[in-house]
């Protein structure tokens, strides 16, 4: 498979985690979670940006953290590793330059989904889905940019 391709099934399995038509809903941060093989418990907050809308999109806060596990140091005592920094910097100037955000002013839930008046929505669910795939492709594009392994499964089962 090539890296293209990779990053094309991690977008789309992220899409389809989210969308909840294929299989059963994730929410942004679990479907990045689980698409890129982390374990999802410590997602669970960042939920709906931290479960009240009032913080950080769920899915560019999981995308950090992401990135984090993969190119984080294994000794908590050690330097910052200069992967993780570069890749850290490419990613969030990437998020500010690529993502859709609709006019929002900020990148905090509540901002982003605003214009939907309501949350269920179909249109709702289809601007958080694109979203979600975009971060997940931004995620996986960096992954190969600074040499980190990047390998998705299939989706799961219904």
């Amino acid at each position: 498979m090539t890296p293209n391709e990779i990053v094309e099934r991690a977008r789309e399995k992220a899409r389809v985690l989210y969308q909840g038509k294929q299989v059963a809903h994730r929410s942004c941060s679990l479907a990045l979670a689980e698409t890129f093989n982390v374990p999802s418990r410590p997602y669970e907050p960042l939920r709906r940006g931290g479960l009240t809308g009032e913080g950080r999109c769920g899915a560019v806060k999981a995308g950090e953290l992401i990135l984090g596990e993969i190119f984080g140091a294994p000794d908590p005592n050690g330097p910052m590793p200069p992967r993780l920094r570069d890749a850290l910097a490419h990613y969030q100037a990437e998020i500010a330059e690529r993502l859709e955000r609709c006019d929002s002013p900020t990148l905090v839930c509540n901002d982003l989904t605003r214009r939907f008046p309501i949350f269920r929505s179909e249109e709702r669910l289809s601007f958080c889905s694109d979203l979600v795939a975009s971060v997940t492709e931004l995620v996986a594009e960096t992954i190969l940019r600074f040499g980190g392994p990047l390998e998705v499964g299939p989706l799961p089962e219904r």
